[in-house]
């Protein structure tokens, strides 16, 4: 059987072009086309949405940078007060032990005599060799010393005003443990290195250079300003 088709446009309301296919077997297809089947961004839609684009980045970066400075100052803070709370321990620990009391008379001459510590104490360093003549005061002659460890005895007997102290027969005793007051050297977050700037308790507040002596206070290297103002080497 033969099917005759014919084709003709008819313009819709909108003016859309509409193309219709009659044919006699009762099919019929129908095509559109026009502005609402093949529209796309015209060049002053792109520029607008680049330059909105370009807006929205502009804004974020800096609150980004932000975000992560004052993560990395809050990872600083952290890492000097862990240095400096251990400083603070081995001084407290190496006062204990009296390195001057080693011979069994000095020992019987001294058998009441005791040291009185904070109660918290529980260890006293008898590695007295790691003290020179120029660290009397007893800080920790360099860091990595509280990374390795140092000698101790636990500390028994009773000191002055009811505090726990190192007795004379406690004098000259072989160390029994090892302590160490710090897992690892922490990295400044400023600089990237485990390499900080120290000062001794001989050197002046103002002092720019190590004198060498002893660690009493360590400071990070890095010459950048805190997001408040302040210099990190003041930190």
């Amino acid at each position: 059987m033969n099917r005759r088709s014919e084709q003709y446009a008819v313009t819709g309301q909108r003016g859309d072009t509409i193309k219709v296919v009659r044919s006699s077997g009762h099919r019929v297809v129908v095509s559109g086309s026009g502005a609402s089947a093949s529209r796309g961004f015209t060049l002053i839609e792109l520029v607008i949405a680049i330059t909105v684009m370009t807006i929205l980045t502009l804004g974020v970066v800096p609150l980004v940078k932000m975000a992560v400075k004052r993560q990395r100052e809050q990872q600083l803070r952290e890492a000097l007060r862990t240095m400096r709370s251990a400083i603070d321990q081995f001084h407290r620990e190496a006062l204990i032990y009296n390195c001057n009391l080693q011979t069994t008379g000095q020992q019987q001459q001294q058998q009441q005599q005791q040291l009185p510590v904070d109660p918290r104490i529980k260890v006293a360093i008898t590695d007295c060799t790691i003290f020179g003549v120029d660290n009397p005061d007893r800080f920790p002659p360099d860091l990595e010393t509280l990374v390795s460890g140092v000698n101790v005895i636990p500390i028994s007997g009773s000191g002055g005003r009811g505090q726990p102290g190192v007795n004379a027969t406690q004098v000259g005793q072989l160390a029994t443990k090892k302590k160490v007051y710090l897992r690892e050297l922490p990295i400044d977050p400023m600089t990237g290195n485990a390499d900080w700037d120290l000062r001794s308790c001989y050197d002046a507040g103002d002092s720019d250079s190590w004198g060498g002596e002893n660690v009493f206070d360590v400071r990070s290297k890095s010459k950048g300003t805190a997001l408040n103002g302040e210099k990190y080497s003041d930190w």
